[in-house]
């Protein structure tokens, strides 16, 4: 199973939609990434794939500053499951993998 690429997220929260693009990457065996959006760029921690399940960590200051937990499902080139932020309901996650183009020759 693999996680690496670029992931367009979306985050149904109680006050809309929350578009973002995660980042993953594994470099030497560690997975890491980054998210972009609402205007910020934060880097994620403690980025996890046991079997289907990828985890991560990451702040927010926009709409609100909160500390959130991802915990998904990969299938194939497709992600759900759910980001929670302290005590707060958890709001489901989808996201789909972009599909990089072939470089023509390569």
């Amino acid at each position: 199973m693999s996680a690496e690429g670029i992931w367009d997220l979306t985050v149904s929260t109680p006050i809309g939609r929350i578009k973002a693009v995660v980042e993953l990457r594994r470099t030497d065996g560690v997975l890491s990434g980054s998210a972009h959006g609402a205007g910020e760029e934060v880097p994620l921690g403690e980025v996890a794939l046991d079997g289907d399940r990828l985890t991560w960590k990451q702040a927010v200051t926009q709409p609100l500053r909160l500390n959130l937990v991802f915990a998904l499902t990969v299938d194939g080139d497709t992600l759900t499951g759910t980001a929670r932020a302290g005590g707060l309901p958890a709001s489901k996650v989808t996201g789909r993998r972009r599909v990089v183009p072939a470089i023509a020759g390569h």
